[in-house]
Protein backbone atom coordinates (compact mmCIF):
# COMPACT_ATOMS: atom_id res chain seq x y z
CA UNK A 1 0.00 0.00 0.00
CA UNK A 2 2.79 2.18 1.13
CA UNK A 3 4.33 1.97 -2.69
CA UNK A 4 1.62 2.38 -4.26
CA UNK A 5 0.51 5.15 -2.62
CA UNK A 6 3.65 6.61 -3.22
CA UNK A 7 3.47 6.25 -6.71
CA UNK A 8 0.77 8.31 -6.92
CA UNK A 9 2.46 10.97 -5.46
CA UNK A 10 4.76 11.52 -8.52
CA UNK A 11 2.16 13.23 -9.84
CA UNK A 12 2.31 16.47 -7.39
CA UNK A 13 5.00 18.56 -8.91
CA UNK A 14 3.57 21.97 -6.80
CA UNK A 15 5.24 20.45 -3.53
CA UNK A 16 8.93 22.26 -3.77
CA UNK A 17 9.54 21.84 -0.28
CA UNK A 18 11.18 24.38 1.49
CA UNK A 19 11.08 24.26 4.92
CA UNK A 20 8.79 26.99 6.95
CA UNK A 21 11.44 27.35 9.74
CA UNK A 22 14.24 28.41 7.64
CA UNK A 23 15.92 28.52 4.35
CA UNK A 24 16.84 24.80 3.48
CA UNK A 25 14.96 22.34 1.57
CA UNK A 26 12.18 20.09 3.19
CA UNK A 27 13.66 16.51 4.53
CA UNK A 28 17.31 17.66 4.39
CA UNK A 29 18.94 16.30 7.70
CA UNK A 30 22.09 18.65 9.96
CA UNK A 31 25.34 16.94 8.26
CA UNK A 32 23.91 17.37 4.93
CA UNK A 33 23.13 21.07 5.23
CA UNK A 34 26.08 22.47 3.73
CA UNK A 35 24.99 20.84 0.78
CA UNK A 36 21.96 22.87 0.27
CA UNK A 37 22.51 26.31 1.14
CA UNK A 38 20.61 28.83 -1.16
CA UNK A 39 21.51 29.43 -4.04
CA UNK A 40 20.69 29.73 -7.58
CA UNK A 41 22.05 26.09 -8.53
CA UNK A 42 22.41 22.65 -6.85
CA UNK A 43 25.12 20.40 -7.66
CA UNK A 44 24.73 16.49 -7.31
CA UNK A 45 26.38 15.37 -3.88
CA UNK A 46 27.53 12.35 -5.40
CA UNK A 47 28.08 13.57 -8.64
CA UNK A 48 29.50 16.98 -8.75
CA UNK A 49 30.02 17.23 -12.31
CA UNK A 50 26.19 16.84 -12.57
CA UNK A 51 24.58 20.95 -11.65
CA UNK A 52 20.84 21.29 -11.88
CA UNK A 53 18.65 24.88 -10.99
CA UNK A 54 17.76 24.91 -7.81
CA UNK A 55 14.27 25.33 -8.48
CA UNK A 56 13.82 21.54 -8.96
CA UNK A 57 15.40 20.48 -6.05
CA UNK A 58 12.01 18.67 -4.00
CA UNK A 59 10.27 18.73 -7.62
CA UNK A 60 9.32 15.07 -7.44
CA UNK A 61 11.60 14.02 -10.51
CA UNK A 62 14.95 12.39 -9.91
CA UNK A 63 17.13 14.65 -11.69
CA UNK A 64 20.89 13.54 -9.41
CA UNK A 65 21.93 9.65 -9.84
CA UNK A 66 22.69 9.26 -6.39
CA UNK A 67 18.91 11.48 -5.64
CA UNK A 68 20.24 14.20 -3.45
CA UNK A 69 18.16 16.60 -5.24
CA UNK A 70 15.12 14.91 -3.63
CA UNK A 71 15.55 15.14 0.17
CA UNK A 72 11.50 15.88 1.29
CA UNK A 73 10.06 13.49 -1.52
CA UNK A 74 9.26 9.71 -2.44
CA UNK A 75 10.66 10.43 -5.95
CA UNK A 76 14.25 8.66 -5.43
CA UNK A 77 12.43 6.14 -3.46
CA UNK A 78 13.03 3.47 -5.59
CA UNK A 79 16.88 3.86 -6.03
CA UNK A 80 18.46 0.74 -5.68
CA UNK A 81 21.96 -0.37 -7.06
CA UNK A 82 21.14 -4.12 -6.40
CA UNK A 83 18.09 -3.82 -8.82
CA UNK A 84 18.40 -4.53 -12.66
CA UNK A 85 19.21 -1.69 -14.89
CA UNK A 86 16.05 -0.01 -15.93
CA UNK A 87 15.51 2.94 -18.16
CA UNK A 88 14.57 6.35 -16.22
CA UNK A 89 13.31 9.25 -18.77
CA UNK A 90 14.70 12.52 -17.99
CA UNK A 91 17.41 11.40 -15.69
CA UNK A 92 20.75 12.20 -15.87
CA UNK A 93 21.81 8.93 -15.01
CA UNK A 94 19.43 6.94 -17.64
CA UNK A 95 19.06 4.04 -14.70
CA UNK A 96 17.48 3.16 -11.79
CA UNK A 97 20.88 1.00 -11.07
CA UNK A 98 22.40 3.40 -8.51
CA UNK A 99 22.22 3.58 -4.96
CA UNK A 100 20.30 6.94 -2.67
CA UNK A 101 23.23 9.22 -1.30
CA UNK A 102 21.21 10.30 2.04
CA UNK A 103 19.79 7.87 4.32
CA UNK A 104 16.54 9.63 4.46
CA UNK A 105 13.74 11.91 5.24
CA UNK A 106 14.66 14.28 8.23
CA UNK A 107 12.25 14.96 10.85
CA UNK A 108 13.61 17.13 12.96
CA UNK A 109 10.76 16.08 15.71
CA UNK A 110 11.67 18.82 18.60
CA UNK A 111 11.33 17.85 21.91
CA UNK A 112 12.07 14.30 21.04
CA UNK A 113 15.11 12.67 18.84
CA UNK A 114 15.28 13.45 15.66
CA UNK A 115 15.07 10.82 12.98
CA UNK A 116 15.45 9.59 9.17
CA UNK A 117 12.65 7.79 7.82
CA UNK A 118 12.75 6.20 4.85
CA UNK A 119 11.52 7.73 1.67
CA UNK A 120 9.39 5.44 0.91
CA UNK A 121 7.07 6.41 4.11
CA UNK A 122 6.96 10.20 3.05
CA UNK A 123 3.54 11.30 2.04
CA UNK A 124 1.97 7.39 2.16
CA UNK A 125 -0.97 8.51 3.85
CA UNK A 126 0.56 6.70 6.56
CA UNK A 127 2.02 8.64 10.55
CA UNK A 128 4.62 6.96 11.24
CA UNK A 129 4.90 8.09 14.79
CA UNK A 130 7.47 5.85 16.24
CA UNK A 131 10.07 7.31 13.80
CA UNK A 132 8.81 10.49 12.73
CA UNK A 133 6.79 12.15 15.95
CA UNK A 134 5.92 15.58 14.15
CA UNK A 135 4.10 13.75 11.47
CA UNK A 136 5.96 16.31 8.66
CA UNK A 137 6.57 13.65 6.63
CA UNK A 138 3.22 13.39 6.00
CA UNK A 139 3.23 17.43 4.56
CA UNK A 140 1.34 16.60 1.76
CA UNK A 141 -2.15 15.48 3.52
CA UNK A 142 -2.56 12.04 0.64
CA UNK A 143 -6.40 10.85 0.98
CA UNK A 144 -6.93 13.43 3.70
CA UNK A 145 -4.08 12.40 6.07
CA UNK A 146 -2.58 14.97 8.63
CA UNK A 147 -0.40 13.83 11.21
CA UNK A 148 -0.06 15.64 14.65
CA UNK A 149 2.59 16.47 16.29
CA UNK A 150 3.02 14.39 19.23
CA UNK A 151 6.48 14.90 19.97
CA UNK A 152 5.70 16.22 23.92
CA UNK A 153 4.01 12.92 24.49
CA UNK A 154 6.23 10.84 22.85
CA UNK A 155 9.84 12.04 23.74
CA UNK A 156 8.62 12.60 27.51
CA UNK A 157 8.06 8.75 27.69
CA UNK A 158 11.33 8.10 25.80
CA UNK A 159 13.07 10.33 27.94
CA UNK A 160 11.45 8.07 31.10
CA UNK A 161 12.42 4.93 29.35
CA UNK A 162 16.01 5.88 28.76
CA UNK A 163 16.75 7.29 32.54
CA UNK A 164 15.19 3.76 33.20
CA UNK A 165 17.63 2.22 30.81
CA UNK A 166 20.71 4.25 32.16
CA UNK A 167 19.81 3.88 36.00
CA UNK A 168 19.65 -0.12 35.14
CA UNK A 169 23.01 0.09 32.86
CA UNK A 170 24.55 1.88 36.12
CA UNK A 171 23.52 -0.13 38.43
CA UNK A 172 24.86 -3.12 36.25
CA UNK A 173 27.79 -1.40 35.67
CA UNK A 174 28.39 -1.05 39.25
CA UNK A 175 27.46 -4.52 40.30
CA UNK A 176 30.31 -5.45 37.31
CA UNK A 177 33.06 -3.02 39.50
CA UNK A 178 32.15 -5.35 41.80
CA UNK A 179 32.56 -8.48 40.38
CA UNK A 180 35.89 -7.05 38.71
CA UNK A 181 37.00 -6.31 42.14
CA UNK A 182 36.31 -9.85 43.87
CA UNK A 183 37.77 -11.62 40.97
CA UNK A 184 41.05 -9.49 41.63
CA UNK A 185 40.57 -10.49 44.63
CA UNK A 186 40.30 -14.34 44.02
CA UNK A 187 43.39 -13.93 41.35
CA UNK A 188 45.28 -12.80 44.04
CA UNK A 189 44.57 -15.49 46.30
CA UNK A 190 45.52 -18.19 43.68
CA UNK A 191 48.90 -16.34 43.11
CA UNK A 192 48.85 -15.99 46.96
CA UNK A 193 48.16 -20.04 47.70
CA UNK A 194 51.00 -20.78 44.42
CA UNK A 195 53.36 -18.72 46.10
CA UNK A 196 53.04 -20.26 49.47
CA UNK A 197 52.37 -24.09 47.68
CA UNK A 198 55.60 -23.53 46.13
CA UNK A 199 57.78 -22.55 49.61
CA UNK A 200 55.97 -25.38 51.41
CA UNK A 201 57.09 -28.61 48.62
CA UNK A 202 60.64 -26.52 48.81
CA UNK A 203 60.77 -27.12 52.77
CA UNK A 204 58.90 -30.38 52.69
CA UNK A 205 61.52 -32.23 49.50
CA UNK A 206 64.25 -31.35 52.08
CA UNK A 207 62.75 -32.70 55.05
CA UNK A 208 61.89 -35.82 52.84
CA UNK A 209 65.29 -36.28 51.36
CA UNK A 210 66.23 -36.01 55.04
CA UNK A 211 63.81 -38.79 56.54
CA UNK A 212 64.86 -40.82 52.99
CA UNK A 213 68.96 -40.84 54.35
CA UNK A 214 67.42 -41.61 58.01
CA UNK A 215 65.17 -44.68 56.41
CA UNK A 216 68.09 -45.79 54.27
CA UNK A 217 70.35 -46.31 57.15
CA UNK A 218 67.69 -47.41 59.51
CA UNK A 219 67.34 -50.21 57.03
CA UNK A 220 70.96 -51.02 56.65
CA UNK A 221 71.20 -51.38 60.61
CA UNK A 222 68.09 -53.02 61.05
CA UNK A 223 68.30 -55.65 58.24
CA UNK A 224 70.95 -57.25 59.05
CA UNK A 225 70.83 -57.92 62.96
CA UNK A 226 71.01 -61.21 64.22
CA UNK A 227 69.34 -60.93 67.22
CA UNK A 228 66.18 -58.10 67.75
CA UNK A 229 64.92 -57.89 70.61
CA UNK A 230 61.26 -57.22 69.49
CA UNK A 231 59.01 -58.52 67.16
CA UNK A 232 56.43 -61.18 66.98
CA UNK A 233 57.02 -65.55 66.61
CA UNK A 234 55.49 -67.68 64.00
CA UNK A 235 51.72 -67.64 64.99
CA UNK A 236 52.04 -63.57 65.84
CA UNK A 237 53.39 -63.28 62.44
CA UNK A 238 50.61 -65.45 61.18
CA UNK A 239 47.90 -63.46 63.41
CA UNK A 240 49.34 -60.07 61.92
CA UNK A 241 48.46 -61.78 58.17
CA UNK A 242 45.00 -62.46 58.95
CA UNK A 243 44.23 -59.15 60.35
CA UNK A 244 45.87 -57.57 57.38
CA UNK A 245 43.63 -59.76 55.15
CA UNK A 246 40.07 -59.62 56.64
CA UNK A 247 40.90 -55.66 56.89
CA UNK A 248 41.55 -55.77 53.49
CA UNK A 249 38.38 -58.22 52.72
CA UNK A 250 36.32 -55.16 54.71
CA UNK A 251 37.32 -52.85 52.73
CA UNK A 252 36.30 -54.40 49.20
CA UNK A 253 33.18 -55.58 50.65
CA UNK A 254 32.15 -51.85 51.61
CA UNK A 255 33.48 -50.68 48.46
CA UNK A 256 31.35 -53.26 46.88
CA UNK A 257 28.07 -52.28 48.59
CA UNK A 258 28.77 -48.67 48.12
CA UNK A 259 29.18 -49.38 44.11
CA UNK A 260 25.84 -51.89 44.39
CA UNK A 261 23.82 -48.71 45.67
CA UNK A 262 24.93 -46.63 42.80
CA UNK A 263 23.76 -49.08 40.26
CA UNK A 264 20.47 -49.74 41.95
CA UNK A 265 19.66 -45.67 42.19
CA UNK A 266 20.69 -45.78 38.54
CA UNK A 267 19.34 -48.61 37.60
CA UNK A 268 15.97 -47.25 39.01
CA UNK A 269 16.77 -43.99 37.76
CA UNK A 270 16.85 -45.32 33.81
CA UNK A 271 13.40 -47.72 34.38
CA UNK A 272 11.83 -44.48 35.27
CA UNK A 273 12.80 -43.15 32.58
CA UNK A 274 12.04 -45.75 30.47
CA UNK A 275 8.58 -45.95 31.94
CA UNK A 276 7.75 -42.71 31.41
CA UNK A 277 9.07 -43.18 27.59
CA UNK A 278 6.81 -45.71 27.13
CA UNK A 279 3.89 -44.31 28.44
CA UNK A 280 4.19 -40.97 26.68
CA UNK A 281 5.59 -41.57 23.38
CA UNK A 282 3.23 -41.59 20.34
CA UNK A 283 2.56 -45.13 19.05
CA UNK A 284 1.18 -43.61 15.56
CA UNK A 285 4.65 -41.67 15.14
CA UNK A 286 6.07 -44.89 12.65
CA UNK A 287 9.69 -44.99 13.89
CA UNK A 288 11.43 -48.57 14.20
CA UNK A 289 13.93 -47.06 16.46
CA UNK A 290 11.35 -45.86 18.89
CA UNK A 291 9.19 -49.09 18.45
CA UNK A 292 11.99 -51.00 19.29
CA UNK A 293 13.18 -49.64 22.54
CA UNK A 294 9.84 -49.75 23.86
CA UNK A 295 9.53 -53.48 22.39
CA UNK A 296 12.65 -53.88 24.37
CA UNK A 297 11.42 -52.46 27.77
CA UNK A 298 8.23 -54.38 27.72
CA UNK A 299 10.19 -57.54 27.69
CA UNK A 300 12.76 -56.30 30.30
CA UNK A 301 9.85 -55.65 32.72
CA UNK A 302 8.08 -58.79 32.07
CA UNK A 303 11.08 -60.94 32.51
CA UNK A 304 11.79 -58.82 35.70
CA UNK A 305 8.43 -59.48 37.39
CA UNK A 306 9.09 -63.24 36.54
CA UNK A 307 12.38 -63.44 38.36
CA UNK A 308 12.91 -64.22 41.83
CA UNK A 309 14.85 -61.81 43.94
CA UNK A 310 17.11 -62.80 46.62
CA UNK A 311 17.32 -60.18 49.18
CA UNK A 312 20.09 -59.72 51.44
CA UNK A 313 19.86 -59.12 54.75
CA UNK A 314 21.69 -55.84 55.11
CA UNK A 315 21.62 -56.23 58.78
CA UNK A 316 24.49 -59.13 58.42
CA UNK A 317 26.27 -57.33 55.89
CA UNK A 318 26.51 -54.58 58.28
CA UNK A 319 27.78 -56.27 61.08
CA UNK A 320 30.32 -58.08 58.98
CA UNK A 321 31.68 -54.41 57.95
CA UNK A 322 31.97 -53.52 61.62
CA UNK A 323 35.51 -53.14 63.18
CA UNK A 324 36.49 -55.68 64.97
CA UNK A 325 36.79 -55.56 69.07
CA UNK A 326 36.56 -57.29 72.00
CA UNK A 327 32.72 -56.77 71.66
CA UNK A 328 31.87 -58.10 67.87
CA UNK A 329 34.47 -59.69 64.97
CA UNK A 330 37.87 -61.53 66.06
CA UNK A 331 39.42 -60.19 69.28
CA UNK A 332 43.07 -59.24 67.85
CA UNK A 333 44.07 -58.37 71.45
CA UNK A 334 44.50 -61.79 72.36
CA UNK A 335 46.85 -62.74 69.64
CA UNK A 336 49.27 -59.91 71.01
CA UNK A 337 51.07 -61.23 73.96
CA UNK A 338 54.59 -61.28 74.14
CA UNK A 339 56.00 -64.24 73.42
CA UNK A 340 58.99 -65.26 72.74
CA UNK A 341 60.67 -65.44 69.45
CA UNK A 342 62.34 -68.07 67.75
CA UNK A 343 65.47 -65.82 67.62
CA UNK A 344 65.26 -64.65 71.25
CA UNK A 345 65.45 -68.39 72.34
CA UNK A 346 67.93 -69.02 70.60
CA UNK A 347 70.04 -66.36 71.76
CA UNK A 348 68.67 -66.18 75.16
CA UNK A 349 72.18 -66.75 76.50
CA UNK A 350 73.04 -63.03 75.86
CA UNK A 351 70.53 -62.37 79.30
CA UNK A 352 72.99 -64.03 81.44
CA UNK A 353 75.84 -61.29 80.15
CA UNK A 354 76.32 -58.45 82.21
CA UNK A 355 74.66 -55.33 80.26
CA UNK A 356 77.79 -53.75 79.42
CA UNK A 357 79.27 -56.46 77.45
CA UNK A 358 76.20 -57.47 76.18
CA UNK A 359 75.34 -54.23 74.14
CA UNK A 360 79.02 -54.07 73.47
CA UNK A 361 78.68 -58.29 71.86
CA UNK A 362 75.03 -57.77 70.32
CA UNK A 363 77.33 -53.94 68.56
CA UNK A 364 80.04 -56.17 67.35
CA UNK A 365 77.78 -58.81 65.55
CA UNK A 366 75.74 -56.50 64.08
CA UNK A 367 78.95 -54.68 62.36
CA UNK A 368 80.56 -57.69 61.54
CA UNK A 369 77.57 -59.23 59.67
CA UNK A 370 76.96 -56.07 57.69
CA UNK A 371 80.78 -56.09 56.81
CA UNK A 372 79.88 -59.90 55.60
CA UNK A 373 77.08 -59.59 53.62
CA UNK A 374 78.11 -55.81 51.96
CA UNK A 375 81.30 -57.76 50.82
CA UNK A 376 79.80 -60.90 49.75
CA UNK A 377 80.40 -63.12 52.12
CA UNK A 378 77.34 -63.88 53.68
CA UNK A 379 74.27 -64.42 52.50
CA UNK A 380 71.43 -61.92 53.59
CA UNK A 381 68.85 -63.52 55.32
CA UNK A 382 66.82 -60.51 56.27
CA UNK A 383 63.02 -60.16 54.90
CA UNK A 384 60.50 -56.97 54.90
CA UNK A 385 57.67 -59.42 56.20
CA UNK A 386 59.98 -59.24 59.45
CA UNK A 387 61.24 -55.70 59.49
CA UNK A 388 61.41 -53.79 62.91
CA UNK A 389 59.74 -51.41 64.56
CA UNK A 390 62.24 -49.20 64.14
CA UNK A 391 62.01 -48.98 60.35
CA UNK A 392 58.46 -49.05 60.28
CA UNK A 393 58.31 -45.86 62.28
CA UNK A 394 61.41 -44.46 59.68
CA UNK A 395 59.21 -45.59 56.61
CA UNK A 396 55.98 -44.09 57.82
CA UNK A 397 57.31 -40.79 58.57
CA UNK A 398 59.21 -40.36 55.17
CA UNK A 399 56.45 -41.65 53.17
CA UNK A 400 53.98 -39.32 55.10
CA UNK A 401 56.10 -36.64 54.30
CA UNK A 402 56.63 -37.88 50.07
CA UNK A 403 52.61 -37.94 49.71
CA UNK A 404 52.25 -34.84 51.29
CA UNK A 405 55.06 -33.61 48.76
CA UNK A 406 53.15 -35.32 45.83
CA UNK A 407 49.54 -33.98 46.88
CA UNK A 408 50.52 -30.04 47.27
CA UNK A 409 52.55 -30.59 43.92
CA UNK A 410 49.32 -31.97 42.41
CA UNK A 411 47.48 -28.81 44.07
CA UNK A 412 50.22 -26.55 43.16
CA UNK A 413 50.03 -27.53 39.20
CA UNK A 414 46.16 -27.59 39.37
CA UNK A 415 46.54 -23.58 40.57
CA UNK A 416 48.84 -22.91 37.92
CA UNK A 417 46.60 -24.38 34.93
CA UNK A 418 43.84 -22.51 36.45
CA UNK A 419 45.93 -19.09 36.79
CA UNK A 420 46.80 -19.42 33.10
CA UNK A 421 42.97 -20.01 32.18
CA UNK A 422 41.24 -17.32 29.61
CA UNK A 423 38.52 -15.66 32.31
CA UNK A 424 37.40 -13.16 30.05
CA UNK A 425 38.12 -9.27 30.58
CA UNK A 426 38.98 -8.21 33.79
CA UNK A 427 39.16 -11.84 34.57
CA UNK A 428 35.33 -11.65 35.40
CA UNK A 429 34.46 -15.06 34.60
CA UNK A 430 36.59 -16.32 37.70
CA UNK A 431 33.92 -14.63 39.65
CA UNK A 432 30.86 -16.12 37.94
CA UNK A 433 33.13 -19.76 38.07
CA UNK A 434 30.63 -22.58 39.35
CA UNK A 435 27.84 -20.51 40.11
CA UNK A 436 24.61 -21.81 37.72
CA UNK A 437 21.37 -19.80 36.43
CA UNK A 438 18.23 -21.66 35.73
CA UNK A 439 14.55 -20.67 33.97
CA UNK A 440 11.82 -22.78 33.13
CA UNK A 441 10.07 -23.27 29.41
CA UNK A 442 7.70 -25.53 28.89
CA UNK A 443 8.07 -29.49 29.95
CA UNK A 444 11.73 -28.85 31.42
CA UNK A 445 13.90 -26.75 33.98
CA UNK A 446 17.14 -26.13 31.92
CA UNK A 447 20.33 -24.76 33.72
CA UNK A 448 23.29 -22.67 32.72
CA UNK A 449 26.56 -23.76 35.21
CA UNK A 450 28.90 -21.06 34.47
CA UNK A 451 32.24 -22.08 32.56
CA UNK A 452 31.16 -25.94 33.36
CA UNK A 453 27.98 -27.15 31.39
CA UNK A 454 24.44 -26.70 30.35
CA UNK A 455 21.20 -29.07 30.98
CA UNK A 456 17.63 -29.60 30.52
CA UNK A 457 15.72 -31.89 33.49
CA UNK A 458 12.47 -32.67 32.96
CA UNK A 459 9.25 -31.68 35.12
CA UNK A 460 8.10 -35.30 35.46
CA UNK A 461 10.88 -36.08 36.76
CA UNK A 462 14.33 -38.08 35.86
CA UNK A 463 17.77 -37.04 35.77
CA UNK A 464 19.42 -33.81 33.90
CA UNK A 465 20.46 -34.08 30.39
CA UNK A 466 23.95 -32.64 29.90
CA UNK A 467 23.64 -30.02 26.66
CA UNK A 468 27.09 -29.64 26.71
CA UNK A 469 30.18 -28.98 28.26
CA UNK A 470 32.02 -25.35 27.93
CA UNK A 471 34.77 -25.43 25.64
CA UNK A 472 36.00 -21.59 24.60
CA UNK A 473 34.89 -18.06 24.02
CA UNK A 474 33.32 -15.92 20.95
CA UNK A 475 32.10 -13.39 19.21
CA UNK A 476 29.17 -13.26 17.04
CA UNK A 477 26.35 -10.42 15.57
CA UNK A 478 23.10 -10.42 17.34
CA UNK A 479 20.46 -8.99 15.13
CA UNK A 480 17.26 -8.28 17.01
CA UNK A 481 14.85 -5.32 18.34
CA UNK A 482 15.12 -3.69 21.40
CA UNK A 483 12.70 -5.35 23.96
CA UNK A 484 10.66 -2.82 26.15
CA UNK A 485 12.14 -4.70 29.68
CA UNK A 486 15.72 -4.85 28.08
CA UNK A 487 15.69 -8.48 28.74
CA UNK A 488 16.98 -8.75 25.11
CA UNK A 489 20.35 -9.37 23.04
CA UNK A 490 19.40 -5.68 20.54
CA UNK A 491 21.90 -5.24 17.64
CA UNK A 492 25.59 -5.21 17.85
CA UNK A 493 28.70 -7.50 18.96
CA UNK A 494 27.81 -10.08 21.70
CA UNK A 495 30.03 -12.54 23.35
CA UNK A 496 28.81 -16.25 23.47
CA UNK A 497 30.27 -19.00 25.62
CA UNK A 498 30.43 -22.69 23.12
CA UNK A 499 29.32 -25.13 25.34
CA UNK A 500 30.10 -28.27 23.02
CA UNK A 501 29.93 -32.01 23.74
CA UNK A 502 26.65 -32.92 25.62
CA UNK A 503 24.39 -35.96 26.14
CA UNK A 504 23.73 -37.36 22.09
CA UNK A 505 20.53 -37.43 20.88
CA UNK A 506 18.07 -39.98 19.85
CA UNK A 507 19.26 -40.54 16.42
CA UNK A 508 20.85 -37.30 16.41
CA UNK A 509 24.74 -35.70 17.17
CA UNK A 510 25.88 -33.95 20.91
CA UNK A 511 23.99 -31.72 21.78
CA UNK A 512 25.45 -28.26 22.02
CA UNK A 513 24.74 -24.89 23.46
CA UNK A 514 25.64 -21.38 22.41
CA UNK A 515 24.79 -18.87 25.38
CA UNK A 516 24.39 -15.60 24.19
CA UNK A 517 25.13 -12.89 26.96
CA UNK A 518 23.85 -9.09 27.26
CA UNK A 519 24.22 -6.88 29.92
CA UNK A 520 21.95 -6.99 33.13
CA UNK A 521 21.80 -5.90 36.48
CA UNK A 522 22.39 -9.46 37.75
CA UNK A 523 22.89 -13.21 36.50
CA UNK A 524 19.02 -14.39 34.33
CA UNK A 525 18.90 -16.80 32.16
CA UNK A 526 15.96 -15.14 29.61
CA UNK A 527 14.46 -17.60 27.19
CA UNK A 528 15.76 -20.89 25.41
CA UNK A 529 15.33 -22.24 21.49
CA UNK A 530 16.27 -25.18 20.13
CA UNK A 531 17.52 -23.86 16.64
CA UNK A 532 18.34 -26.92 14.56
CA UNK A 533 17.75 -30.71 16.58
CA UNK A 534 19.78 -30.88 19.63
CA UNK A 535 21.12 -27.79 18.78
CA UNK A 536 20.19 -24.70 21.93
CA UNK A 537 20.67 -21.02 22.16
CA UNK A 538 20.36 -19.49 25.58
CA UNK A 539 20.12 -15.73 25.85
CA UNK A 540 21.46 -14.83 29.51
CA UNK A 541 22.16 -11.54 31.06
CA UNK A 542 24.83 -10.55 33.10
CA UNK A 543 26.73 -7.72 34.33
CA UNK A 544 29.80 -9.38 32.89
CA UNK A 545 29.82 -8.22 29.89
CA UNK A 546 28.06 -4.75 30.58
CA UNK A 547 30.31 -2.01 29.48
CA UNK A 548 30.55 1.82 30.73
CA UNK A 549 27.75 4.30 29.90
CA UNK A 550 28.44 5.59 26.33
CA UNK A 551 25.58 7.67 24.42
CA UNK A 552 24.25 6.07 22.05
CA UNK A 553 23.76 7.22 18.37
CA UNK A 554 19.85 6.68 17.33
CA UNK A 555 20.37 6.63 13.25
CA UNK A 556 17.15 5.07 12.38
CA UNK A 557 17.39 2.18 9.76
CA UNK A 558 16.44 2.55 6.32
CA UNK A 559 13.74 -0.66 5.51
Amino acid sequence: MRQSQASVLLGIMSWHGISAAGSLPRGVGPEFVKFYEIKDTFTCIGHPSITIPASRVNDNSCDCPDGTDEPGTAACALLDHLSPEQPLPGSLSGTTNTTNALPGFWCANNGHVGAYVPFMYVNDGVCDYDLCCDGTEEYGNVGGVKCENRCAEIGKEWRRVEKERKDNLERANKRRRTMVKESKELRRRAEAKITTLAEEIKELEVKRDELKGKLDEVERQERFKVVKNEGPGKLGVLAGLAKTRVNELRDALSKVMGERNQLRTKVEELEGILAAFKEEYNPNFNDEGVKKAVRGWEDYAAKKAGEAQEQLNEMDILEVMKEDSEESGINWGEFDEDEATDTDILYSFEAYLPGPLRDFLHTEINLLRIWLIENGILADGGSEKSESRLVKTAREAHDSVANDVNSKTRTLEEQQRDLEKDYGNDDIFRYLKGKCVTTEAGEYEYELCWLDKTSQKSKKGGGKTNMGNFDRFDFDEADEEERHDGKGLGRGRRMVLRYENGQGCWNGPNRKTDVWLACAETEELWRISELEKCVYKMEVGTPAVCEELVEPGHVKDEL
